[in-house]
């Protein structure tokens, strides 16, 4: 479908379409600026007893009429353009996660290689990958077989082979997807999507083997050679497939799409959008985290190279019992300021599974919530950097996730490199004190050097990201006025010393003329204030051994950003290490709490141990 987008935009309506929630918000030209003015959600009726996506969407964006005073919907659908009378908008757009999403399941030669390259651009293009198969991943023909028939995907994406290279075992390939017969999540006597971006000799093979059961479609090879890796054409068949699939499948949305002024869009593809809207604003390298009840999504911009990854076994309600199996009970009650036991936190751990709308009553639940929170974000993270990596010294087509995987491969993410770092997700975005957030994103990222940080208010990131595609002006604007809260900036010296030793001495040039200086010895964590939109020129000296930027002991000169939290002065170590011995962790977790403010004085004074 093509873009219906008018000349002139005054006004946009976007909607998201959650598996549970359906989000309307309103975005209006305000003078020469773009301003979200109200929005509204309600629940999402893509199953049953309503089956219709548009009826969800209708209630969503009554609420926006209501709030506003001014008619949107007609009979019809969404008004557009803008009448005279000032009814209806200039454009609608929307995203979807409804359903299920976009679940796909990959296949390649070579796991480490091409299925990883096939991996990266369904993740890419907003898909959750339920299985990658693979010649040599271990596993007998009769359960590669057993395993196709029975995940149902929505596409399935095919790869395997250089251009002029073998054939045979991409083929190997197609033989068991013609054997397994898998059929589609969705629709009755519909043929399922298979995308081949492989070896193109085999093209014919393809054909002959695939082409009768399955909607097939060739696109460029992900590997046309060993060094390169090419994923566009890939990820532009996997959203033409998902509109015409997908989309048309599910219950009203072929109703809803003759609605909106562009494609409906994966959330998770909106939001990459958005981060790397959020990159080229800033112009820094940014990493993002949407922390739900059963993923976790983590995004990195790195110059020109995009990754997106999904940690489907990792979040705070459904999957929470996966962040204690992964992470290991040691780990989660290394973060929590006072002793507890073992039994208690297993069970509280499953009751949140088993109620997973339910949220911390006491002071204490919310301690408990927060250390998993941090062994999730943790998890999620070095997950994402296991296939945010690169070959060094090759050169390389640039595409949606720039990156190509082979055994001993390392990371491209340098935490020295990274300029913001962005939370989403209700652990986050609805944490009661907001240094909270920032405090959570240290220690589960360990950001280095110099670091701003920040949160998405109320998740209206999937709906700026479909927004930027066809006015990225008025995207990049609300999403710095209205999306994001920014939290301040985190200094971070990279090093380890002795508790108490110099570490960083600081001096601000703060708004007004003031000048403040600060002396922070290792082990320790410091706040200051400095409000949203107000900058300091800030000299950073660190002591010997510590880095901020700039090489050990070298001095950095450089301009910190305030936020509702300010600057946090983080000199705990990096890589930070928590005491081991208990009573000792104890006091160390309360310390850094009062000196950050991160939670009533009170409630630390009379906590046990």
């Amino acid at each position: 479908m093509s873009a219906k987008v008018p000349a002139e935009i005054t006004s946009v309506l976007a909607t998201d379409c959650g598996s549970t929630t359906t989000k309307a918000i309103l975005i209006e030209k305000r003078g020469e600026e773009y301003r979200l003015v109200v929005r509204g959600e309600a629940p999402t009726t893509v199953e049953r007893p309503f089956e219709d996506v548009t009826m969800g969407v209708r209630n969503a964006v009554r609420e926006v009429e209501e709030l506003t005073g001014r008619r949107i919907l007609s009979e019809e659908g969404i008004i557009t353009p803008r009448r005279p009378d000032g009814s209806g908008v200039d454009l609608y757009l929307s995203t979807s996660s409804a359903g299920g999403g976009l679940q796909m399941m990959v296949a390649g030669v070579v796991k480490s290689m091409t299925t990883e390259s096939a991996q990266r651009a369904a993740l890419g293009a907003g898909a959750i990958v339920m299985d990658a198969v693979a010649v040599d991943d271990g596993r007998k023909t009769h359960e590669k077989i057993a395993l196709i028939r029975h995940l149902r995907p929505d596409m399935i994406l095919l790869s395997g082979g250089v251009d002029g290279g073998t054939i045979t075992h991409v083929v190997q390939i197609a033989e068991l997807l013609a054997a397994a017969e898998p059929r589609p999540r969705l629709g009755i006597g519909f043929r399922l999507p298979v995308i081949y971006a492989g070896n193109r000799d085999a093209r014919p093979h393809m054909e002959r083997i695939l082409g009768e059961r399955f909607d097939l479609r060739m696109v460029e090879n992900l590997r046309p050679v060993l060094e390169k890796e090419v994923l566009g054409p890939a990820r532009e068949e996997i959203h033409n497939l998902f509109m015409e699939h997908v989309m048309a499948q599910a219950p009203g949305y072929n109703k809803l799409m003759t609605w909106t002024g562009a494609p409906i869009m994966p959330t998770p593809a909106a939001v990459g959008l958005g981060m790397q809207t959020a990159a080229r604003e800033y112009g820094l390298n940014v990493i993002g985290v949407d922390i739900g009840g059963a993923t976790t999504d983590v995004f990195s911009v790195y110059g020109e190279r995009f990754v997106r990854t999904v940690s489907a076994n990792l979040g705070m309600s459904y999957s929470i019992c996966n962040v204690l199996l992964e992470a290991g009970l040691p780990n989660i009650v290394r973060w929590i300021p006072f002793p507890v036991d073992e039994a208690d936190i297993r069970n509280r751990i499953r009751n949140k599974m088993i109620r997973p709308t339910t949220i911390p009553q006491t002071l204490e639940e919310l301690a408990i919530e927060q250390a998993l929170a941090r062994e999730a974000l943790r998890l999620a993270f070095e997950h994402h950097k296991t296939l945010a990596v690169g070959l060094k010294g090759v050169q390389r087509q640039r595409t949606i996730d720039d990156t190509f995987t082979q055994t001993g491969a390392e990371t491209y993410i340098n935490l020295m490199e990274l300029g913001m770092l962005i939370g989403s997700g209700g652990v986050l975005s609805h944490a009661p004190r907001r240094v909270q957030a920032a405090l959570m994103m240290l220690d589960a990222f360990g950001p280095e050097g110099v670091t701003r940080l920040a949160v998405d208010s109320i998740f209206m990131m999937p709906q700026l990201g479909v927004l930027s595609t066809v006015h990225e002006k008025a995207a990049a604007q609300v999403f710095d006025r209205d999306c994001l809260i920014h939290l301040g900036t985190a200094v971070a010296p990279v090093g380890q010393g002795r508790e108490g030793e110099p570490c960083l001495a600081v001096t601000l040039h703060l708004p007004g003329g003031k000048t403040v200086r600060e002396e922070v010895p290792f082990g320790h964590i410091r706040r200051l204030p400095l409000e949203v939109g107000e900058e300091a020129e800030a000299e950073l000296h660190p002591a010997r051994g510590f880095d901020v930027g700039r090489g050990r002991g070298h001095a950095l000169r450089t301009t910190l950003h305030g936020g509702v939290v300010g600057i946090i002065l983080d000199c705990r170590g990096r890589p930070l290490a928590l005491p081991s011995e208990p009573a000792r962790r104890w006091q160390k977790l309360r310390e850094w709490a009062l000196a950050v403010d991160l939670c009533p004085r009170g409630f630390l004074e009379k906590l046990p141990g």
